[in-house]
């Protein structure tokens, strides 16, 4: 995504609230796929898949650091979603 310098608080509002939507809009579309992903799995270790988690927390916090941001507001939220969908699968596979 293109970066540029806003000259107001609105437009800074309003680049903010398009990232808003664009990440949403990213969110839902990584849970379709978590969702699709979980057809596969028939095992909490399948789900649950702590050394998939720690490739992913890498990968991420390594894009944080070349994209100038934290890696560990990065790594948060990152966890937070994944738990999140953790704990969907999981009532998939013990309702």
């Amino acid at each position: 995504m293109k970066k540029e310098k806003i000259e107001s608080l609105p437009q800074a509002r309003a680049q903010i609230d398009a990232i808003d939507g664009a990440l949403i809009e990213l969110i839902a579309a990584r849970q379709f796929y978590v969702d699709q992903a979980a057809r596969f799995k028939r095992t909490v270790q399948d789900v649950q898949a702590p050394e998939r988690v720690e490739e992913v927390i890498k990968k991420v916090r390594a894009a944080a650091i070349e994209q100038g941001t934290d890696p560990d507001l990065v790594e948060s939220i990152y966890r937070e979603m994944i738990q999140h969908f953790i704990r969907r699968e999981l009532k998939e596979i013990r309702p």
